[in-house]
């Protein structure tokens, strides 16, 4: 990528083969800011708009392009943008009431193909933010079947859908930086890590799904080349500041954990395991200690994330979820944001949908359809 207002995309030379040619453009940059330029030096609002629609024309039929706008080649100052957003930027111009408005929208455009406006915690370019229209920012998060391309594979009990760690690695990390995920499992993290360019650390408790999460994140592509780090050990009483200086690593810039949901699934016969404590009270000791121990390595500033589950048992709704959040809350953290997320269907109910239907309405309960999703900030040091 070059900086100082060039080329906000670049891509390698198979990148025309890859192209989305419904959904995306490939502009010759360096030309269609040249066209803008002419158009913003125009003084009447008829020959703005004339000149604009023209421009939108040829978006939608590139072969109509007699102005040398789209460049199919990877060759030269070339940019993909998404068409449809595009589109949408040149009808604000042409919709403009007033010279005025239509410049500062010409204006706006141009600003969003030559800068790159990024925060402190991601990449995303701001000025093109109509462009992540994949990422979510609502607190109700429906998702469709987990993703299960790759190296990513539902045959571990208890393992959360892909699209959470990669919407959270998306919108608070930066590629190169570290994610830490104590609870690691069959290695869903740490291969989307892998996939977005970010360096992960995982800590499972059982040897056995260690070898599990090895076998999976080692057959995902590591195109970033960037490092992922698996410890065998207990969440609970790691040092993890010492763990990581062993490592080179100082500090990490994202925390996210899936914990045990309590005793809803066993995951071993190991007594350290969460899934194996007696009570509830027992179960927050242990995350709690899991929150303590990571505390330190968290950079100020960053975020945390924790996905969790409520709990039925004995006729009586258990709200582990907010017992679990009220954990965190002890510790130094803000809550920034509670998402609900839904699921239609989990192992353990697969296919028996009518009975617990059944079974709800005998025993005036609901079934669960939702998990929680936790997103905290760490405020102190």
């Amino acid at each position: 990528m070059k900086n100082n207002n060039i080329t906000l995309f670049n891509f390698d030379s198979d990148s025309d083969k890859k192209t989305n040619w419904i959904k995306e453009s490939i502009i010759n940059q360096g030309m269609f800011l040249e066209v803008l330029s002419k158009i913003e030096e125009l003084n009447e609002n008829n020959k703005i708009k004339f000149e604009t629609l023209k421009v939108i024309e040829i978006i939608k039929n590139p072969r109509k392009d007699n102005l040398g706008l789209l460049n199919i080649s990877s060759n030269g100052d070339t940019a993909k943008v998404n068409k449809q957003v595009l589109l949408e930027d040149l009808n604000q111009i042409v919709d403009a009431q007033t010279i005025e408005r239509a410049k500062y929208y010409i204006r706006r455009l141009k600003k969003s193909l030559t800068e790159i406006k990024t925060s402190k915690i991601n990449d995303l370019n701001l000025n093109r933010w109509k462009e992540y229209d994949d990422i979510l920012t609502d607190s109700l998060w429906i998702l469709g079947k987990r993703d299960n391309s790759g190296a990513h594979n539902a045959g571990y009990w208890g393992n959360f859908i892909p699209q959470i760690p990669n919407q959270f690695l998306r919108r608070y990390t930066k590629q190169g930086e570290w994610v830490l995920d104590p609870f690691l499992g069959s290695g869903t993290t740490l291969i989307e890590c892998k996939r977005l360019g970010r360096n992960g650390i995982g800590v499972e408790l059982s040897p056995e799904v260690v070898a599990l999460a090895n076998k999976n994140i080692d057959s995902e592509e590591n195109k970033f080349n960037v490092r992922t780090e698996i410890i065998t050990a207990d969440s609970t009483e790691l040092n993890f500041k010492q763990e990581l200086k062993k490592k080179n690593i100082e500090s990490v810039q994202f925390l996210i954990m899936h914990p045990p949901y309590w005793d809803i699934i066993k995951f071993s016969k190991n007594s350290k395991d969460l899934s194996n404590a007696k009570s509830v009270e027992d179960f927050l000791s242990l995350f709690g200690k899991v929150v303590d121990n990571t505390y330190e390595i968290l950079d100020k500033g960053r975020y945390f994330a924790v996905v969790i589950g409520d709990k039925y048992s004995q006729g009586e709704w258990i709200p582990l979820a907010f017992y679990t959040m009220n954990e965190v809350l002890k510790r130094g953290y803000i809550l920034k944001s509670i998402i609900i997320k839904n699921f239609e269907e989990t192992k353990g109910k697969m296919n028996q949908k009518e009975l617990w239907r059944y079974r709800a309405l005998v025993g005036g309960f609901y079934i669960f359809k939702h998990e929680y999703i936790f997103l905290f900030k760490k405020v102190k040091k």
